[in-house]
């Protein structure tokens, strides 16, 4: 099924997430996969599309540079992103996923970002404890504005 406006079901099971896949395209139109971190926005963008931010964070990463990962080069040059928020079960009836395909960018902390970037964090923060020692202020976050919702079988909450 295709939309572009998620239910409450599907916002529920994207919140409860505590991980989902990125993928961002190289220049070499391969698809590059990343786990990542994310949170989904409290509130829809202007236009009514969901929002979802992924840190740049301090976990060990191939590159030293933010702006020198993979997934951060990619969305630079094509700004399609997908992430891809599952979950897996024994019991295949629990089986379920929603994919949000949309545009990435690099939502920087700039004086004309700065305020997004600041909610943005407080997000992530309250999901991931772990963050709080993070230095994430000084770093670009991801942000993807939601075009196309897919999902698939059971997101009920888990029991």
């Amino acid at each position: 099924m295709e939309d572009t406006i998620l239910t409450a079901t599907e916002q529920a099971f994207i919140a409860s997430a505590r991980r989902a896949v990125l993928a961002t395209i190289r220049p070499d139109g391969e698809p590059r996969l990343v786990p990542v971190c994310f949170v989904l926005a409290d509130a829809a963008d202007d236009l009514g599309r969901a929002v979802v931010y992924s840190p740049v964070d301090e976990k060990p990463k191939a590159s030293l540079d933010p702006r020198g990962l993979g997934r951060v080069r990619d969305l630079l040059v094509l700004p399609s992103a997908t992430l891809l928020v599952d979950r897996w079960s024994e019991d295949w009836a629990r089986l379920g996923w929603v994919r949000l395909t949309g545009r990435g960018r690099l939502l920087e902390p700039e004086p004309h970002e700065r305020a997004e970037h600041a909610a943005a964090l407080e997000m992530l923060r309250l999901k991931y404890p772990q963050y709080a020692t993070h230095d994430l202020e000084t770093r670009p976050i991801i942000r993807i504005t939601i075009d196309r919702i897919q999902r698939w079988g059971d997101l009920s909450p888990d029991d």
